[in-house]
C-alpha cells in the first residue's frame, strides 16, 4: 500500500525512551554522574506509587524516562529490547573514564563488524550496561 502521508498527520519528534529501573538513585548516578546527562524533570505520582525522572543532554530534545515503580524491584527486559545509542567524541577516553568509575565495558571499543559508513570505514563502537542491565552503545563521532 503506497500512502502519501501528510506532515500534519504524522509524528514529528522523538520525545523519549522509557526504561524501568529498580533503584532510582543508583540509575541517576549512572546516567547523570557517569554519562553526563542532566535531570530535566521529575514527576511523582503518590497515589499510583511511581516516579518518573527524565534525563538527557543539553544539546538535544530526546530524553530517557527512568520509571521507578515503588516496591517493584524485578523486571524482565524481554527479547525485543535492543539498546540506547550515545555519540562520544573520543571512545577510548570515555571507556577508560567509565571503567575507572567502576562501569564494566561489556564490548571493548572497536570497529563494527558490519555496515561501513559512507566513506567505507566501519564505525567504532563499544557497549556498556546501566545498573539494570540495559545495554548502551557508544558510537565514536565522525
Amino acid at each position: 500500500m503506497n500512502t502519501v502521508l501528510h506532515p500534519a498527520n504524522t509524528p514529528h519528534a522523538l520525545l523519549y525512551t522509557m526504561v524501568r529501573v529498580q533503584d532510582l538513585d543508583r540509575s541517576l548516578r549512572f546516567y547523570c554522574d557517569a554519562l553526563g546527562m542532566q535531570e530535566v524533570r521529575r514527576e511523582t505520582f503518590t497515589d499510583a506509587e511511581f516516579t518518573l525522572v527524565f534525563v538527557g543532554y543539553a544539546n538535544t530534545d530526546a530524553l530517557i524516562e527512568l520509571t521507578y515503580n515503588w516496591g517493584n524491584n524485578s523486571y524482565s527486559h524481554g527479547t525485543g529490547y535492543g539498546h540506547i545509542a550515545l555519540e562520544v567524541q573520543d571512545i577510548g577516553q570515555v571507556c577508560r573514564h567509565l571503567s575507572d568509575s567502576g562501569i564494566e565495558i561489556v564490548r571493548a571499543p572497536g570497529p563494527m563488524a558490519m555496515a561501513p559508513d559512507e566513506t567505507g570505514e566501519r564505525e567504532t563502537i563499544a557497549f556498556i550496561e546501566d545498573p539494570d542491565g540495559y545495554r548502551i552503545e557508544l558510537i565514536q563521532a565522525p
